[in-house]
């Protein structure tokens, strides 16, 4: 109890610190204070600030992708060099930097890698964030205000500087909020990656808001998956985040119910297997309360590319994670996904299937079965938007990184207000 109490405590501490925007307002001054005439160099390398991976299969595949789809040689910032596997096609264009200060550590630990950040800078030909979901201090206020930051200073340092593929909150934090904002003013360009949040963000003041979408789909490597299930079949999954707040087993119980009698196996995957969020136990769980008939359990991680293999010859995804979606909708297959934060909605209005966006909740199984149902046929609706919406939606992704390291500065950007989305 007193543990728990403490730890609360330091939690709203925090917070109240990066709210104030008194740690960016230090950050800035330790990148002030290194000379960068000392630091001239020829640059040769574009720098990438990983999202954090470690058992998570969305941000192997937008390491994976971005990686795939530079221009050039990548110098990737990883928190540990255990947190992403890199494929050996990919091997010779990047190396991983373990800096696990730079986003979460504090004092003279941080200090110092600012110092090493802003060395990098004068070697680098760009400089990419990766966004995705983390950005607007809903899930870590800290690593949100981090991350701007960093954007910030190296757009003040001359470089072509991006936040690659991100989502924003209707309701972000405001110390979140206020670094990006500052990033944008300096030159950072901020690549939204659905028109909600490109919308959302632009009403907040943030400047030069792109449209983009997510970079997975500009992913292209694939993998034999190692599972060979019964065909037809669905794949599901569901997400241990959501499971911190709502038992799932019962409706998961009458979703695999009605697949199973749709004719379909059913194949259980996790998508995120960490101490906090994790699918395998919430897969577990459903599996014991379903039994083993018509149904395979993945009890380990897939890479990316497999994932892609596996849900390529699904029938139909279930989902509570956003990037299963994406990588489903790769290979044409509709994907039935959980909505928690306002990120799915905007997905799936790039492809206009709201109809298969479920708020999850003791009434969900109805709304999945629905949608389910909705998807399924050959020739269903969904299936149809995906596949008339693919093609438009994977260059948008390529927008991430077009013409990256080009600019001397920074890059023209598309003004998100209302009417001027593009």
């Amino acid at each position: 109890m007193i543990t728990a109490i403490r730890s609360e405590l330091r939690r709203r501490w925090t917070n109240l610190r990066y709210n104030s925007g008194a740690p960016a307002a230090k950050d800035r001054r330790a990148a002030r204070a290194t000379s960068p005439a000392s630091l001239a160099r020829e640059r040769d390398v574009h720098l990438l600030v990983a999202p954090p991976g470690q058992g998570n299969i969305g941000d192997q595949a937008l390491f994976e992708a971005f990686i795939e789809n530079a221009p050039g040689n990548v110098l990737a910032i990883v928190r540990r060099t255990a947190d992403f596997d890199v494929p050996e096609v990919l091997k010779q264009r990047v190396t991983l930097l373990a800096m696990p200060a730079l986003i979460y550590g504090e004092g003279n630990d941080h200090a110092r890698a600012i110092a090493e950040l802003s060395s990098l800078l004068h070697r680098a030909l760009s400089l990419s964030i990766i966004g995705a979901d983390i950005m607007d201090g809903r899930y870590s206020l800290r690593g949100s205000v981090r991350r701007s930051v960093i954007a910030e200073l190296g757009a003040l340092a001359g470089l072509d500087t991006r936040i690659v593929g991100f989502s924003w909150a209707s309701n972000p934090r405001s110390g979140a909020k206020r670094a990006l904002v500052k990033a944008s003013r300096a030159g950072a360009v901020p690549m939204l990656r659905d028109p909600f949040s490109a919308q959302r963000a632009t009403d907040d003041g943030v400047e030069g808001a792109r449209l983009v979408s997510d970079l997975v789909f500009a992913a292209t490597l694939t993998a034999e998956s190692p599972i060979t299930p019964p065909r037809p079949y669905a794949v599901v999954n569901a997400s241990g985040l959501i499971g911190r707040s709502l038992d799932q087993v019962t409706a998961y119980r009458r979703i695999i119910a009605h697949l199973r009698s749709r004719g379909l196996h059913v194949v259980l995957v996790p998508h995120v297997i960490k101490p906090l969020s994790d699918d395998l136990r919430a897969s577990l769980r459903i599996a014991d309360a379903v039994g083993e008939s018509g149904v395979t359990l993945v009890t380990h991680l897939l890479t990316p590319g497999q994932i892609r293999s596996l849900t390529a010859d699904a029938r139909i995804t279930v989902t509570g994670r956003m990037h299963l979606a994406i990588m489903s909708f790769l290979g044409g297959t509709p994907a039935v996904t959980m909505a928690t934060q306002g990120k799915v909605e905007g997905l799936m209005d790039l492809f206009g299937i709201r109809q298969l966006c479920v708020r999850p909740g003791p009434w969900m199984a109805s709304g999945v079965i629905a949608a389910i149902d909705d998807a399924l046929p050959d020739r269903s609706a969904p299936r149809r938007a995906i596949a008339g919406a693919l093609p438009g939606v994977t260059l948008m992704a390529l927008e991430n990184v077009a013409g990256l390291g080009d600019a001397p500065r920074r890059v023209d950007v598309v003004d998100a207000h209302a009417g001027g989305l593009r």
